[in-house]
């Protein structure tokens, strides 16, 4: 169990902010290709350069996905995952893996059908360190916050170019392990260009927290990477990733994304 131990997420983060040392958390679908793939994929990403791993729960509506996450999150509903199986298989990467943080990010409704704190209870106890909720606002956070803190699980907050300062205020108020930062507005995907306002954003962010600042939505590339972690603590990398296995569909997927995380880091 997490419970007794400091979260994972604070040791890796507080260790790589004092290094100077950028982190990439690389995010998979679970159940994409299949839940046996998926999970040798984040097994296999953590070997190879990934720092932390963000496990997505597929969802039948993800509003803020492009179509690569979409895609993904349609095939793992296909082959029948649900929440009890995205923590079964966050369950079987902390056994090959005992310190890499672990992040679960889904949309609330699958979160409310489980039962909230049942949900804690059990990804505790599976070795998950981090929620990612898109759908739920920073003022309606404060239930889910409090049973996360129960736990010790992270609740991470969303921030975007288009929040506004006192958005950005109550979410760093509420945060836990680290704020992800969206880069550009809109829908998640690999972008070829990353926007201009993304730096004058995490600066505004830094206002009001001390916590590290990740940037996600749209890295794609080793110079996607080093450009954000001049002045971001990390990045998250998915739809870039998961188009590669896309494009190989006769390759091992693990050896995909193997070969991809070596690339950026």
């Amino acid at each position: 169990m997490n419970t007794l131990n400091k979260n994972r997420i604070d040791i890796l983060l507080s260790k790589s902010v004092a290094e100077g040392r950028p982190v990439l958390s690389p995010f998979i679908t679970i159940g994409y290709p299949d839940k046996q793939k998926s999970i040798d994929m984040g097994i296999a990403i953590l070997k190879h350069g990934g720092d932390m791993l963000e496990l997505g729960v597929p969802f039948s509506d993800p509003l803020a996905d492009g179509p690569t996450i979409q895609k993904t999150s349609f095939k793992a509903i296909q082959n029948g995952i649900n929440l009890s199986k995205c923590i079964d298989a966050a369950s079987a990467i902390r056994n090959a893996n005992s310190n890499a943080p672990l992040i679960l990010m889904g949309y609330l409704n699958p979160f409310l059908h489980y039962g909230f704190e049942r949900f804690a209870s059990n990804a505790s106890e599976a070795g998950i360190d981090g929620l990612i909720i898109p759908d739920v606002p920073a003022e309606e956070a404060q239930p889910y916050l409090e049973i996360c803190d129960s736990k010790n699980i992270n609740f991470i907050p969303l921030l975007a170019p288009t929040s506004t300062d006192s958005r950005i205020e109550q979410s760093c108020k509420n945060a836990r392990g680290f704020i992800y930062c969206v880069s550009v507005t809109g829908i998640t995907g690999a972008r070829t260009n990353m926007s201009n306002n993304l730096q004058l954003l995490v600066s505004k962010i830094r206002k009001f927290t001390e916590l590290p600042i990740l940037v996600g939505f749209g890295i794609s590339t080793k110079k996607h990477f080093q450009d954000v972690t001049q002045f971001a603590d990390g990045a998250i990398i998915a739809s870039a990733m998961l188009d590669a296995v896309n494009s190989e569909p006769t390759k091992d997927p693990v050896i995909t994304v193997s070969k991809f995380i070596k690339g950026i880091k």
